[in-house]
């Protein structure tokens, strides 16, 4: 029995051409996968997926990686994709979540909680980077995918604005700190709050920089975060321990949960100072 040919997408035909040839070998429902917020020490780890319609109905004028785009044309960029999206997701960790099961376990439930959460469900799977399994799907991580998959970028856009109007209500809550100008990264605006002030609930104490600051950078990474704070997390009142989903339209939801049970996470994110990025 023969194998099909092969499919080469040139990196070179645009932002469109991946989903398009996928649809052509008959996965119609695409679904795209990305993150915001895991070089932060500061604030939430958002995940967004998103299904785009086939064909000329899909095109999002402006759309690209959501680091490429100014605040103002992701903005536009976000209202275009909910509103053109065949079903779109978002979900929010904590920094508390952070802390107990570590970045990167944390950053593939979010995205396997994103499209497990899409309206429609998708038939193939594009993510950013790094593969997500459990889906139930077949799927392929393409490197620096929100350059090159369009519901690769739309979700990157919605991680985004989403975790950038998050920072924006914590930086009115904790203002001495610039969470609205450099949105919880490591700038030396950001490092020189840290050290006149301390740490805030929102902060994520399993990062050296934090724990260093907070005094508690000879204890394990867990055993950082208070037990308690005198001032109340932003997502103190939210259940973590299942999704809570909240209609953000018809086809779209946001919600905020951990994932799966705890298991044992890797070092990614534990005891670095991860760098900060300029988005």
């Amino acid at each position: 029995m023969l194998a099909p040919p092969r499919t080469v997408v040139r990196r070179e035909a645009g932002l469109y051409a991946l989903e398009q040839a996928l649809q052509r070998r008959g996965f119609r429902h695409v679904a795209g996968a990305d993150e915001a917020g895991r070089g932060a020490c500061a604030g939430p780890l958002v995940a967004a997926a998103v299904i785009l319609p086939e064909g000329k109905r899909g095109e999002i004028p402006g759309l690209a990686d959501s680091k490429l785009l100014t605040a103002a044309a992701r903005e536009r960029v976000y209202d275009q994709v909910v509103a053109k999206a065949l079903a779109w997701s978002v979900m929010i960790i904590p920094p508390a979540e952070v802390d107990t099961r570590g970045l990167h376990v944390c950053n593939l439930a979010a995205m396997r909680r994103a499209l497990a959460s899409l309206t429609v469900r998708p038939e193939y799977v594009l993510t950013d980077g790094f593969p997500v399994d459990g889906l139930g799907v077949p799927g392929l991580a393409v490197w620096k995918g929100d350059r090159v998959s369009a519901c690769v970028a739309a979700a990157s856009v919605l991680a985004k604005v989403t975790r950038d109007r998050l920072m924006i209500e914590l930086h009115d809550r904790f203002p001495d700190y610039g969470f609205a100008v450099h949105k919880g990264y490591i700038t030396e605006e950001h490092s020189t709050a840290l050290a006149a002030h301390g740490p805030c609930p929102e902060h994520r104490f399993s990062y050296v920089n934090v724990a260093a600051a907070s005094g508690r950078g000879n204890r394990p990474p867990r055993a950082r975060r208070p037990v308690s704070t005198t001032a109340p997390s932003l997502f103190d009142d939210v259940s973590v321990t299942e999704p809570l989903l909240i209609p953000g339209t018809a086809e779209g939801t946001v919600g905020v949960a951990s994932g799966e049970q705890p298991q044992p996470s890797p070092s990614v994110g534990e005891d670095k100072a991860m760098e900060g990025e300029t988005r």
